[in-house]
């Protein structure tokens, strides 16, 4: 590609668009990760009590487990998320862009 056509894509209004909305996206699917990170963090250091607590009397698994493996599968589930956007509504306009820009 030619300097002209890198251009006529950075100056396009659906570049833009996909350049704010992928970007606003990502930044609510960081501030979940981050809120469910730091809130266990604070769980850690604040409620030990909770995660030391066992999920019932005869069992020997502790609530600390089930809400441990619930976060790092919160972080595959977000991932999951942003894929499916990206190779959905992001990778239409994308090319959108790039038909656009070949014309």
């Amino acid at each position: 590609m030619n300097d002209s056509i890198y251009l006529s894509i950075q100056n396009s209004p659906r570049f833009k668009e996909l350049v704010r909305k992928r970007e606003k996206f990502a930044w609510i699917l960081s501030a979940i990760m981050l809120g469910l990170y730091s809130g266990f963090i604070l769980l850690i250091a604040y409620g030990p009590h909770v995660l030391g607590a066992k999920i019932s009397p005869e069992s020997s698994i502790t609530w600390g487990i089930p809400i441990g493996v619930g976060l790092i599968l919160s972080a595959f589930v977000l991932t999951a998320i942003y894929v499916r956007r990206a190779n959905g509504e992001f990778d239409d306009l994308n090319n959108a862009i790039l038909k656009e820009a070949q014309q």
